[in-house]
């Protein structure tokens, strides 16, 4: 392993991130506990779990069909369904196949093409939509680039016009600071993820170390969701016992998409549901309403 390959694992922030979670240790407690249901509700929607599939994008590029197909498994697994960048005719063959989809739109330079896209979604049946903030600029301090489509970064003010100019709930992701989603609760969203987008910045804080810092600041005031390395439902207990509404999966379901299509995400999303209900049995939360942060160690 030379120099570079060194500096690059340790800055890595995804590997902080899953060292960070790893090192969250869970109390068990047995007495007085009763079978544990995994239901979740997200703006007047119920699903069986708050295990939902991140905003991915460019998904064809891995499987057939993969945006669709990851939206049949989550459909076949009652879970809520994300997308990110594609084209409007994919966002309407995935809201077809009865998946509840939120919408995540890139920061483009044209806030025409922004607003577009928020209509659009809204037109199709999307249950929200939102913007990636963390694709503004790329790793030279220049506006960032994806696919030809140039990026800026946006101002509260920008922000709240999007927001406003939709009935859907709008929600921010790439928040990783306090202040940030501060903002957010300001200018009116609905909902933030937390992300360092994978990894996009080295040396990141662990998304679930601010989690508790934004939980207190916020925590009540708007739906927190949270993504980045998840793939187990213990990962998934630890960040609803720090506060998170729900958790965002990508990674972790390409491989299943890969191999199985959307039996394959189905399977998985219902898999890492039963490890979650394992965990509440055994530390005495029937709903994952009840879960908090006394049942976990972390480490000072």
């Amino acid at each position: 392993m030379g120099k570079n390959d060194v500096a690059k694992r340790i800055g890595d922030s995804n590997q902080i991130t899953r060292d960070y979670i790893d090192s969250i240790l869970v109390e068990v407690r047995h007495i007085d506990n009763k079978k544990p249901k995994t239901d979740f509700e997200l703006y007047g929607h119920s699903f069986k779990t708050p295990i939902m599939t991140a905003a991915l994008s460019h998904l064809d590029n891995y499987a057939e069909n993969g945006a669709v197909n990851m939206a049949k498994g989550a459909y076949m697994a009652d879970a809520v369904y994300w997308t990110g960048m594609g084209d409007m005719d994919e966002l309407e063959r995935i809201v077809e196949t009865g998946a509840k989809t939120i919408k995540i739109i890139k920061p483009y330079k044209d806030n025409d093409d922004i607003f577009r896209k928020i209509e659009h979604a809204e037109k199709v049946g999307a249950i929200a939509v939102g913007i990636d903030v963390d694709h503004s600029f790329n790793s030279k301090g220049e506006y960032d680039v994806v696919l030809g489509d140039e990026m800026r970064p946006k101002t509260m003010e920008e922000l709240r016009s999007f927001a406003e100019s939709t009935k859907l709930p709008f929600i921010i992701k790439g928040v990783l600071s306090v202040s940030d989603a501060l903002k957010c609760v300001e200018f009116g969203a609905r909902g933030i993820v937390i992300s360092h987008h994978n990894g996009v910045i080295d040396y990141a804080v662990p998304t679930y170390m601010i989690l508790q810092d934004i939980v207190k600041e916020v925590g009540g005031k708007i739906p927190i969701f949270i993504d980045c390395g998840i793939k187990s439902g213990m990962d998934t207990f630890k960040a609803l016992a720090l506060g998170a509404t729900a958790v965002c999966v990508g990674k972790w379901l390409m491989g299943p998409l890969q191999e199985n299509g959307a039996e394959g995400v189905k399977d998985e999303i219902i898999k890492m549901t039963q490890e979650l209900a394992g965990v509440m049995a055994r530390t005495g939360f029937e709903t994952i309403d009840e879960i908090e942060p006394s049942i976990l160690r972390i480490p000072r």
